[in-house]
């Protein structure tokens, strides 16, 4: 016979035996789940708080922002012919039909007025749009008035009839420094109310084939189609830069590289001003034609760099007459800003508003100078007949910005009357003029200055399309 301690003893391990089991086995247990974690991946929530500090998150300005970004939706209808009907036999039975395609486009636009209605968004996102609608961010969709726009700053201004709106307030682009930490808001490739971050990459950008007056942002924020007209915010939700352009050598829709281009939002205030004033952007111009300077060029005007613009006329009349700025002439600075060439220093000018008053820095005969001029108006267009008779019908007009940073330099016919004496001679609209027997101009108001005199014979050479011509005016 067991002793009893020992029979208290079986009789409590057959009574808790199970219990017993049951604990040992979750210890077990809880020791594999341990090893298992150890060899799996660690996994964690972003935590509200480190050290006692709030974690930092763009969400917060964000809420405040991205109901101020819209979608832009535009409509164009554009009038085509079927070669099924050029022929006569079928042309007779349907004369004049005509067939008509309707074009869709998407970008993005930034609300800068609650009050007003006002939506600021790129010049190419509405160009030539006979529809616009605006989609809110709250899902409305509103038909959008036209108000004014400037294709070589590719600023437009539009309006929509709506209440309860919100808007961005306008940031200091000036005080944006290479490394400041920026966010993109759109709707690229028609994802509305989509987000990018990144930062300033460089700032005065300018020198890019194909696009107008250039003073932009450059940031590594993606940019794709469907951005244009969207918001460039700082860390603050103030509106730093509108969205216009992604560089990448194998096209737009190749995607992000990481080159996004924004209109700073200072030169947007400015051009938003004169559309809500006058409906159309006016530009000073020192009234001045120059050249690059070539080694030869340089060492012959005593220069120890090969940079700056030479002045090579100084129309009369104009605020560089007036200063004193005399051909030969090489400017190397505008209000502070290098210039290493001709087209620089037009890139400057053409941001400049009328009657603003610039420090132009100098080297005549190889000694420096420093002359004060005012910009005058840039003319907008001339009539033809004011330059010529033979012109009469034609208007003439700077040409697109855009074209001029392709390396084009002229002027453009931006429309010609039925039956003018220019139409006869067969001038036509959208003709660009690169050069005439009149003499050597390089834009609009060197255009009017080469026919004093005016020519015994006139003969444009023409660029229409991709072919070249002379057109000999009778």
């Amino acid at each position: 016979m067991r002793p009893f301690p020992t029979l208290l003893t079986l009789a409590l391990a057959a009574a808790f035996g199970g219990f017993t089991a049951t604990a040992i086995n979750a210890h077990l247990d809880n020791r594999a789940e341990a090893a298992s974690a150890a060899l799996l991946p660690a996994t964690s929530a972003l935590p509200a708080s480190v050290a006692g500090q709030p974690v930092a998150s763009l969400a917060p300005m964000l809420e405040r922002a991205m109901p101020a970004v819209v979608s832009v939706n535009t409509k164009q209808v554009v009038r085509v012919r079927n070669p099924f009907f050029d022929d006569p036999f079928f042309r007779r039975l349907f004369p004049q039909v005509p067939q008509e395609r309707i074009n869709e486009s998407l970008g993005s636009g930034v609300i800068i007025d609650a009050a007003k209605g006002y939506v600021l968004t790129n010049h190419h996102v509405i160009e030539d749009a006979d529809d616009v609608q605006v989609t809110l961010a709250d899902g409305r969709t509103v038909k959008a008035e036209f108000l004014g726009s400037d294709r070589d700053t590719d600023i437009a201004l539009i309006r929509i009839p709506a209440d309860k709106l919100t808007a961005l307030p306008l940031g200091d682009s000036d005080q944006l420094r290479v490394g400041d930490f920026v966010v993109a808001i759109g709707n690229p490739f028609g994802f509305s109310q989509t987000v990018t971050s990144g930062i300033v990459s460089a700032v005065g950008r300018s020198g890019i084939r194909g696009l107008g007056y250039q003073n932009f942002i450059q940031t590594d924020a993606s940019i794709n189609p469907g951005n244009s007209g969207g918001a460039l915010v700082n860390l603050s939700g103030q509106l730093v830069g509108i969205n216009t352009a992604s560089f990448n050598p194998q096209g737009s829709m190749a995607g992000n590289i990481g080159l996004g281009l924004a209109i700073p939002s200072n030169l947007a205030r400015d051009v938003v001003e004169q559309l809500i004033t006058t409906g159309v952007v006016v530009r000073g111009t020192l009234g001045i034609e120059t050249q690059n300077l070539s080694a030869q060029i340089a060492r012959g005007l005593g220069l120890d760099e090969v940079r700056g613009a030479l002045v090579t006329r100084v129309l009369a009349g104009s605020g560089a007459a007036a200063a004193g700025l005399k051909a030969g002439d090489v400017i190397t600075a505008i209000n502070g800003q290098r210039v290493d060439s001709a087209q620089a220093l037009h890139n400057y000018e053409g941001l400049q508003p009328v009657g603003r008053t610039v420090e132009l820095e100098v080297r005549r005969d190889g000694k420096p100078l420093q002359l004060e001029a005012t910009l005058k108006e840039q003319p907008r267009a001339i009539a033809g007949d004011t330059l010529d008779p033979r012109l009469a019908g034609a208007t003439f007009v700077d040409l697109p910005e855009s074209a001029r940073q392709s390396g084009l330099s002229g002027v453009q016919v931006s429309e010609v009357a039925r039956g003018s004496r220019a139409a006869q001679s067969g001038l036509a609209g959208g003709d660009i003029v690169l050069a005439a027997t009149s003499g050597e101009f390089v834009d609009l108001a060197s255009w009017r200055a080469s026919f004093s005199p005016r020519p015994p014979q006139l003969v444009l050479r023409i660029l229409r399309g991709n072919t070249q011509g002379q057109l000999p005016m009778r």
